[in-house]
């Protein structure tokens, strides 16, 4: 028998193990829900409208048509993946990437500034993009960029997944803009919009600070010690695979590379431009991302043969991301029908009563961290919970900024670890890092920020914000 195996399960038996987990939590309690009315053009929660209701508990049958069922609610974002994995796939076909990674890496070896400042800039970037506009779903296609990028700079796969994914999600979570979580939030808890921007954007500082010290920390380490990574082997695999070996030839980028960065760089400032003026979502998004690797393998000058063979090689790779992504909508399937999910949001709820202000906001932000693994989707977390917490807030003496903040920090830090996000787990499985093996990574930089939310909680209530 392989001890080792049974040690680390893969990731798609964890996901189908809190599948099954999910499904006896609906014998074990009662089945509740809330009635949902229109606000605003959104539907959100009545909070006076709980009320128990017969239990659905989900058999076998059930567990097992979770993952096709899990296929068909995620559809649109599995599409997503693949299309723009495919995009990608042209993308390399062109050798642009490969060469500009190759004079970038030149670059960060020859220049302490480059060396120093790569990874704090492009952190900086990803967390205002996440602040600003709610990158979420969007970081996806930069893991493709950052993995290559980080091994040809010395580092390893975790490093490349990080600087796009921990920088985005810390700006997520410390949002002072952004339209689909703090937008919402605030829309339904009444409050002007963009209110409240001073203290959020000194949180955004922190936040960002904190993961930046982290994520670099960790990368020099890695620079210093490769065989210290948790992605190790799999990183000496990928690097003969990515041709990444000689990072000292010299080498420049002709007129078709440059001009296929061109292209892909305006593409980018087109998904920041649709997403803050004309609120693309992935339909839009992964329209941009078809259109610029057609228009890429053109430019790159591959033939219709090696387009349309991209554009299959790179879903081909990315069809277990999408298995992965499937499971993880399972468990809120499950979670749905079984009726639990009003439940728990009921009885989390009552446990915040009857405390100090500060206490109860920080307990709201572990009720938002629990729900969210239940809905890890912002905006519906946010129509879930709000009108909630704001009239709950009301009562304890607890500001519905706070309230509100409260719930930014619980949803988006704990979108970093939780299994059944998926844009978590189409990241890892992008990467192929198993979901233990991030836990054991992310987990002290995941205590940091519930220790740095609790903290930031606490001036609201001194300062009568």
């Amino acid at each position: 028998m392989n001890w080792d195996k049974l040690k680390s399960p893969n990731t798609f038996l964890l996901i189908f193990l809190l599948i099954i987990l999910t499904a006896m939590m609906t014998y074990l309690l009662p089945g509740g829900e809330y009635q949902f009315i229109e606000s605003g053009g959104r539907k959100i929660v009545d909070p006076q409208s709980y009320r128990t209701v017969p239990g659905n508990p989900q058999g076998i049958g059930a567990i097992l048509k979770a993952p096709i069922r899990g296929f068909i609610a995620a559809a649109q974002i599995i599409g997503f993946v693949l299309l723009v994995g495919g995009a990608f796939s042209v993308l390399q076909k062109t050798e642009t990437i490969d060469v500009a990674i190759r004079v970038l890496a030149n670059a960060h070896q020859h220049s302490p500034l480059i060396r120093k400042a790569i990874i704090p800039v492009f952190m900086i970037i990803f967390s205002l993009a996440g602040a600003v506009f709610g990158m979420s779903e969007e970081v996806i296609p930069f893991v493709l960029l950052f993995i290559p990028l980080a091994l040809a700079l010395g580092y390893d796969t975790v490093t490349g997944v990080a600087i796009p994914f921990v920088g985005a999600a810390a700006g997520f979570a410390s949002a002072f803009i952004n339209p689909f979580t703090l937008g919402v939030a605030q829309g339904i808890a009444q409050l002007p919009p963009l209110s409240g921007f001073g203290y959020r954007f000194f949180c955004w500082t922190l936040t960002t600070g904190l993961a930046i010290l982290y994520v670099n920390r960790y990368a020099l380490k890695i620079k210093n010690a490769p065989q210290k990574s948790i992605t190790f082997e799999q990183d000496q695999k990928r690097k003969q695979k990515l041709h990444i070996e000689n990072m000292n030839s010299e080498l420049s980028l002709d007129v078709r590379h440059k001009t296929v960065l061109i292209i892909f760089t305006l593409s980018m400032f087109a998904l920041v431009a649709g997403v803050m003026l004309d609120q693309w979502y992935i339909n839009e998004i992964a329209a941009l991302f078809v259109a610029t690797g057609i228009i890429v393998g053109i430019v790159g000058r591959l033939s219709v043969d090696e387009i349309t063979g991209g554009f299959i090689q790179g879903a081909k790779d990315l069809m277990g991301t999408a298995f992965v992504i499937a499971l993880a909508r399972g468990i809120l399937i499950i979670a749905q029908d079984g009726k639990i999910i009003g439940t728990i949001l009921h009885g989390l709820s009552s446990i915040i009563t009857g405390v100090h202000p500060v206490v109860a906001a920080q307990l709201m932000f572990v009720v938002q961290m629990l729900i969210n693994f239940f809905i890890p989707s912002g905006s519906g977390q946010a129509a879930l919970t709000i009108p909630i917490m704001a009239p709950l807030s009301d009562l304890l003496g607890v500001s519905r900024q706070t309230a509100v903040l409260a719930f930014q920090f619980g949803d988006g830090f704990s979108n970093l670890i939780i299994p059944t996000s998926a844009v978590t787990m189409g990241v890892l499985a992008l990467a192929e890092i198993p979901w233990e093996k991030w836990v054991k990574w992310i987990l002290p930089l995941e205590i940091l920020f519930i220790i740095l939310s609790l903290v930031l909680l606490i001036p609201p209530f001194f300062i009568n914000w």
